[in-house]
């Protein structure tokens, strides 16, 4: 039996185009059949297609991926997976855009050692991208706090509005569904706003 090729896409959201991704895998005479695609981020590989896939491919076909970060993006996740479809199932990856990362090419120990290396290093580089990221995300968050940004749910205040419903609620025209209705207020932001009322006694 012939070995089979398979491809594999990832795009991070439904607004991305995998035309391109598509479009080189074909080049490599990949059916388009035989093309699996996840529509949704690399942060592990709980995938629905990428398992599906997992489950086809069999010692001696070859998986290829445009790029390692579509993939997947968590270091220890990509190499316990690279691991697994290269050494478990014995089935070859090629990385279409990284030469180095194609282990058709690598069958003695050096080539592997190549790979695995490179891999590593790759793995580690987007790693630490996103943490990177996440600290500039940080940063920016505690910046605008500094600066005043509110964040999360804005405080309800009590407004003429609210007066004026809560007056007519307290005199029966309104039940207290209907006033917190006409306010857009949650039941407990509405009695929230009723105790502070009439406690600072404003009304």
């Amino acid at each position: 039996m012939d070995n089979k090729k398979f491809g594999y896409i990832r795009v991070s959201s439904k607004d991305q185009n995998e035309g391109r991704q598509l479009e080189a895998m074909k080049k490599m005479g990949i059916h388009e059949r035989d093309i699996f695609m996840d529509k949704q981020s690399g942060k592990n590989f709980e995938r629905v297609h990428y398992q599906l896939l997992k489950r086809i491919i069999r010692k001696g076909d070859i998986l290829y991926i445009h790029s390692l970060d579509r993939f997947g993006r968590n270091k220890e996740e990509i190499l316990q997976e690279w691991n697994d479809l290269t050494k478990n199932i014995q089935a070859d990856i090629v990385v279409m855009d990284m030469p180095l990362l194609d282990t058709t090419q690598y069958k003695d120990s050096l080539g592997t050692f190549i790979a695995d290396l490179v891999l590593q290093i790759l793995s580690w580089m987007a790693e630490e991208e996103r943490e990177r990221i996440r600290k500039r995300q940080r940063e920016g968050i505690d910046m605008a706090l500094k600066n005043g940004v509110a964040f999360g749910r804005p405080k309800a205040i009590i407004t003429e509005e609210f007066k004026h419903i809560y007056d007519r609620w307290k005199t029966g025209e309104l039940t207290a569904v209907k006033a917190m209705d006409e306010l857009n207020l949650k039941k407990t932001t509405f009695y929230k706003l009723v105790r502070k009322y009439e406690k600072e006694g404003l009304k």
